[in-house]
């Protein structure tokens, strides 16, 4: 079907249903650059393109639903964060949120540092050469076999999430003839999601030990009294999606105050603490993330206050941002199958992919951008909700959201700010095949993670 201009379709209802989504925008085919990559825009003929690229042709090449990221947006941002922090401080990128051969490369390149949390993610980086020193590993249960591949390859930092891995980790690394440097992960009774602020009780999770009670304290006693490991430092984590700095000021008083019980009683100052990541990035024109620069300023201004305060030498901070750096750089390019008007309700817009290639939505109520992407339209919106093809009635790419109201199937549509966590956390549901990763880059494209074929699926199922 031609990808050219379609008949006028239905319209949103002059009452709009009870549901959390914005005003349609005064012009439907404007790209908010707050949500998209920074090389996205639209030519004279109003086509999406990216690096110099329209969707229409890495549609007709590789094909839809895929990802399409900007790699020079991604190193730009890679970039952004390194210089933000400069040379006292580590950045280490948080590769659950999307890990590839390529992307490693990327960040070696651009001088950053990769957490991993699993074997896999660990085979991935030690593959596409990532220095062993440069490589943290997370986990709240690192099975014996990971840990051993991971001391044996000389991994920068080990996090330490349990009593018993304390032990785990200082035999095989005793065993191997190695002493391992390893940060102690605690949980400081803070959360922080978005602009919430909760100060109470969130030790009730898997990560981390809790510093009530005291258990953070033993757990470092315990780990400095063991030949096999060095322990460099603490790892504090407080949530994900944040915006607001309060939380962190809160979990830096309260890992600071370990840090001088563990001199007081220790006579010994460590040398490190990482503040995590979960730094949150722009999904809708709603949200309003901050820049890496004043992220950077205002931790490290919070730990060198605190330090100050307790009378402890400033330690080298870390960070781990995922999200921050790969989600704005990638977007979903689908393709609409069927478009389907509920009077006085919404309009359905059924697209070729779904939940399999972004949970998100299902799994966390997660709120996205979308726009019409081959083509732009003056029609009148119409406020729909995007939905996949799977056979699940929970399968929703973007809850509420205004488009053209004449879309029509054939149209190609792009939901922004899905690089991080949507491939890493695709699936077969409904025995649906993954869908590429395709990097874009002055007016070039490549895959950088295939297509699944049919072919792939069958051959794990032995019969």
């Amino acid at each position: 079907m031609s990808r050219s201009a379609h008949p006028a379709g239905p319209r949103h209802a002059d009452v709009l249903p009870e549901g959390h989504y914005s005003a349609p925008a005064d012009d439907l085919n404007a790209l908010d650059p707050k949500v998209w990559a920074h090389t996205v825009g639209r030519d004279a003929d109003g086509v999406v393109t990216v690096g110099g690229i329209t969707v229409t042709q890495l549609a007709e090449e590789y094909g839809t639903p895929a990802y399409i990221l900007d790699e020079a947006d991604f190193r730009d941002r890679a970039r952004a964060w390194r210089t933000a922090f400069g040379n006292d401080a580590d950045v280490f990128y948080a590769g659950k949120a999307f890990l590839s051969r390529a992307v490693v490369r990327w960040l070696h390149e651009e001088g950053l540092n990769l957490d991993v949390c699993s074997g896999g993610e660990l085979a991935t980086a030690l593959s596409a050469g990532m220095p062993a020193e440069r490589i943290a590993f997370h986990g709240n249960n690192k099975s014996p076999e990971e840990i051993e591949r991971a001391v044996r390859a000389g991994v920068g930092r080990i996090v330490l999430d349990s009593f018993q891995e304390i032990v785990r980790v200082a035999h095989i690394a005793q065993s191997l003839g190695k002493r391992q440097p390893v940060q102690i992960r605690i949980t400081v009774g803070v959360e922080a999601h978005t602009h919430e602020f909760i100060a109470t009780a969130h030790e009730d999770q898997k990560f981390g030990i809790p510093l009530a009670g005291g258990q953070a304290a033993e757990a470092v006693r315990r780990a400095l009294q063991l030949d096999g490991l060095e322990v460099i430092g603490i790892h504090s984590h407080i949530g994900s999606q944040i915006f607001d700095m309060s939380g962190f000021e809160v979990a830096a008083h309260r890992v600071v105050g370990l840090l001088k019980d563990i001199r007081d009683e220790h006579g010994v100052e460590l040398p490190e603490i990482d503040l995590g990541g979960g730094l949150g990035i722009a999904y809708t024109s709603d949200d309003d993330p901050r820049e890496p620069h004043e992220i950077a300023k205002a931790l490290t201004e919070i730990v060198t206050r605190e330090c100050e305060a307790a009378r402890l030498a400033t330690p080298r901070i870390s960070v781990e941002p995922g999200r921050a750096i790969v989600g704005p750089t990638a977007f979903t390019l689908y393709e609409v199958g069927t478009v389907k008007p509920l009077d006085g309700l919404r309009t359905y817009v059924s697209v070729d992919g779904g939940m399999s290639d972004n949970i998100r939505t299902a799994l966390y109520d997660a709120e996205y951008s979308v726009a019409l992407a081959s083509r732009t339209s003056d029609a009148e919106p119409m406020l729909v909700r995007v939905v996949g093809k799977h056979c699940e009635s929970g399968d929703i790419v973007v809850k509420d959201a205004f488009l053209p109201g004449d879309l029509a199937p054939g149209d190609l549509i792009a939901v922004p700010a899905t690089g991080a966590y949507c491939r890493s956390m695709a699936s077969n549901y409904n025995h649906v095949l993954r869908p590429p990763v395709v990097a874009v880059r002055d007016g070039a494209a490549r895959v950088v993670v295939r297509r699944e074929t049919e072919e792939d699926l069958l051959r794990l199922d032995v019969g």
